[in-house]
């Protein structure tokens, strides 16, 4: 991959949707996986602070790669620009919030 490329990588993680940016994404040579590598965040110099791009610039801080497993994957898209790396509100909360039912309610006895 080149590096003028920029991805916006979208995927769940312990039921909250991550939104991060990153020079490199590719299939990974672990099946079912794919790697992320060369996080992209905003400048720490600056006066304002964005705290889920914080949590998020401290949670990837010394990771050189990360493997997402394929089914946790929502979307990745090849950008022009950089955005703000941002922390959703995950599947469940939204799954009540909306028209969306589980297919396996735990609640009904048999």
């Amino acid at each position: 991959m080149s590096d003028k490329h920029l991805y916006k990588v979208v995927f769940v993680n312990q039921d909250q949707i991550y939104e991060i940016y990153a020079k490199n994404v590719y299939q990974s040579d672990i099946y079912g996986f794919v790697t992320v590598e060369d996080f992209v965040f905003g400048e720490k110099s600056s006066i304002l602070i964005d705290p889920t791009e914080e949590k998020l610039r401290s949670e990837f801080e010394n990771v050189n790669c990360s493997f997402i497993p394929m089914h946790k994957i929502i979307r990745i898209d090849q950008v022009k620009k950089r955005g703000p790396a941002k922390i959703f509100a995950g599947e469940s909360e939204a799954a009540t919030a909306g028209n969306v039912s589980s297919l396996y309610p735990s609640d009904k006895k048999k």
